[in-house]
């Protein structure tokens, strides 16, 4: 991580971006000062942090399928379909609509409060 010189400024607040950075890997919330939904805060891992911004996950993608189900290889899916093409995890089936997940990168200069666990 870096806290060097910051591209938007001099709003950057390096000693909250350094309290942040002791936090990756870990769960937190953090409220900004904007209205509307993003007011409400956003809850996520911290990934990464320099002086400028701060990245959380916020919500993760599903996981791989199981490559060894009855279904993907072996049996038909009963409308003539085999092996994992069309019948399973194809654009037709409910296996399509998976979560990819999402990535939130938050300025430090917008940060109202930054919520942690305790321990």
């Amino acid at each position: 991580m870096s806290f060097g010189g910051c591209n938007r400024g001099s709003n950057c607040d390096t000693r909250l971006a350094r309290h942040i950075s002791e936090y990756i890997g870990e769960t937190v919330t953090i409220f900004t000062t904007s209205g509307g939904a993003s007011g409400c805060g956003f809850t996520g891992v911290v990934l990464s942090v320099n002086q400028c911004f701060v990245r959380l996950i916020t919500e993760q993608g599903s996981a791989p399928s199981n490559p060894l189900a009855e279904n993907i290889c072996g049996e038909f899916d009963g409308r003539g379909k085999g092996c994992g093409f069309e019948g399973v995890g194809g654009v037709g089936s409910r296996e399509h609509h998976r979560k990819f997940g999402s990535v939130c990168d938050i300025p430090i200069e917008n940060i109202a409060a930054f919520c942690h666990n305790a321990v």
